[in-house]
């Protein structure tokens, strides 16, 4: 049976200020120790969770993307987390899945956080994207998604069909959550877990931001049971877990649910 082995990053960021973000992720990168293949950055990890794209936005040949390929290639990771990407005259909220390799696969995160105008400054993205790692499938999420269960939901095997299981393995949110809704945060991980029958890893940040809105972390991974693994509240932390595959399999034959799911289809 194959392991996945994650880092997650969990980490104060300095307030649009990429250079000095970029510069201490490459030192807590560096300063991993134990075997890993992917490593896990939190939501807008080169600024922070800023309104202000039309100041800091890259294109996808910008230096952050370029960092990314860089820092994948000479530690042979698969590398992730979201940053602010500009696209046709349109700012994303976007998540890169970086390969070793320098090929990379996006996310532009769906749910816009309106409450705070995220919606009034990016554009929503309407695919999902599921990445494979040594037959590993990872669907990758950002922040708010966490609220809007039927965008993770397994999708139940279609009637007829023969031999498909679900469609993911592990469930990746990256965030920008604040602590006074981290009640929610830890609630709805483990609530996803439970319901598509999965790992669940969220990886948010510590401190206070630019609009002194503090963050308490709280990162998790849970397993497919909703039993949590790993949390760390209040300060920064770089954590590696080894994922295994007989646990996830054991639990999917023994309680059957993903099965008998309701029918639908993302549009």
């Amino acid at each position: 049976m194959s392991s996945l082995s994650i880092t997650t990053i969990q980490t104060n960021l300095f307030w649009e200020d990429k250079e000095a973000n970029l510069r201490q992720l490459e030192e807590k990168i560096n300063a991993i120790e134990e075997r890993t293949e992917i490593v896990v950055l939190p939501e807008m990890f080169s600024t922070g969770f800023t309104m202000q794209p039309q100041l800091f936005a890259e294109e996808m040949d910008g230096d952050t993307v370029e960092w990314m390929k860089t820092i994948a290639a000479d530690k042979r990771i698969v590398l992730t987390g979201s940053l602010i990407i500009k696209e046709e005259d349109k700012f994303y909220n976007r998540l890169i899945w970086m390969l070793p390799n320098g090929t990379y696969g996006y996310y532009d995160k769906r749910h816009l956080f309106a409450y705070a105008g995220e919606d009034q400054h990016y554009a929503a993205g309407n695919k999902r994207l599921i990445a494979s790692v040594k037959g590993w499938k990872i669907n990758l999420q950002v922040c708010y998604d966490l609220r809007f269960p039927v965008w993770a939901r397994q999708a139940p095997p279609i009637l007829g069909e023969v031999g498909r299981g679900p469609e993911y393995d592990v469930l990746v949110y990256v965030a920008n959550w604040p602590e006074r809704r981290s009640h929610a945060w830890k609630t709805l991980l483990c609530a996803r877990a439970i319901e598509n029958q999965c790992y669940v890893v969220g990886v948010n940040r510590v401190g206070a931001d630019g609009k002194n809105i503090n963050h308490s972390g709280n990162s998790l991974i849970i397993d497919p049971l909703g039993e949590v693994l790993y949390h760390k509240a209040d300060e920064e932390d770089i954590f590696t877990i080894t994922l295994e595959r007989e646990r996830l399999d054991e639990v999917r034959t023994k309680f059957p649910f993903w099965k008998d799911g309701d029918d639908f289809r993302l549009l």
